[in-house]
């Protein structure tokens, strides 16, 4: 979701880049050889790195270890050539899961490893920390304009609709779409539905991400993006609910997990850096359950 907004900003740009923007079956980020010939072959000024292995609670609950040394082996296969080659730029996304479950809010970037994780996505957070403490390394060693931006939970167009791979927004859209067509009364909420988030649109992040290129090297290694608003689980339930038309009753599972109560960033470094994200959560959701529909039509249309 992110690398394809990324891709699509910079085209709308029409900046002076040539862009190599793989996908995995052409660039497998697992294969240290093949990344780098791939890397030595085109010689990168500026690596923006968004891959990563992602899905929803259960997915982590259930493969713990697959989440962590998948993304360790690609974030360091990737992290090793670019320095090895001194790409003199390089972004790096990281997460608000890698704070503590427990910690002051809202969250500074000064809190990384103040306190244990959130045992429900321990694997992905503890990647993302190694990957995170490795490039700010190697920025203060080598003198490199690499950054990591540590990212709230992102929603929009290209977001990950399936049971095992998607995060909140998704899932509440396709739990309430499948309510609909199916004509049901009702949709099942995980937990009690008061456990808090904050959701970024993906094109906020892309927008500034693009427009920073060739900006960066006076700020922060690290920074904190995200929309700095905050809401209830239930709310993005009857947000969603609302906008999609749907007036059945949400069934609330106290018994499922629901990860962490609260995790709201404080972003007001990168705010001093010029982040303003524009678009609201009403606006977000329309602009992404339209862009849904869009692609479920287009889909329905080829079964």
């Amino acid at each position: 979701m992110l690398g394809s907004a990324i891709h699509e900003a910079l085209v709308q740009k029409k900046l002076n880049f040539e862009i190599f923007a793989p996908s995995s079956s052409e660039l497998n980020l697992l294969d240290s050889n093949l990344v780098e010939e791939k890397i030595a072959q085109f010689k990168p000024d500026q690596i923006i790195h968004c891959a990563a292995k992602v899905g929803g609670i259960q997915a982590n609950i259930d493969n713990p270890l697959s989440y962590f040394f998948s993304n360790v082996l690609m974030d360091s296969n990737l992290i090793n050539v670019a320095m090895s080659q001194r790409v003199n730029s390089f972004f790096y996304f990281g997460s608000s899961c890698m704070y503590p479950a427990v910690t002051n809010q809202p969250i500074f970037e000064s809190q990384i490893l103040t306190g244990e994780l959130e045992k429900t996505n321990e694997g992905y957070a503890l990647a993302k920390i190694l990957a995170t403490k490795l490039i700010s390394t190697v920025a203060t060693q080598f003198n490199l304009d690499w950054h990591v931006f540590i990212l709230s939970n992102l929603y929009g167009p290209g977001d990950k609709y399936l049971e095992n791979n998607s995060h909140l927004v998704a899932a509440v859209i396709r739990k309430i779409d499948a309510a609909i067509r199916s004509s049901s009364n009702a949709v099942e909420m995980w937990g009690d539905g008061l456990a808090k988030r904050e959701f970024t649109y993906v094109n906020d992040v892309a927008n500034f991400i693009v427009n920073k290129i060739g900006e960066t090297k006076s700020m922060p290694s690290v920074m904190n993006l995200g929309a700095g608003k905050e809401y209830t689980v239930k709310e993005y339930y009857e947000k969603i609910a609302q906008v999609m038309g749907f007036g059945g009753e949400i069934i609330s599972l106290p018994s499922k997990p629901v990860g962490m109560k609260r995790k709201l960033m404080d972003s007001s470094l990168a705010a001093s850096h010029g982040w303003n994200p524009k678009i609201d959560l009403d606006s977000g959701l329309l602009e992404t359950i339209e862009r849904y529909r869009l692609d479920r039509k287009e889909l329905d249309g080829k079964e």
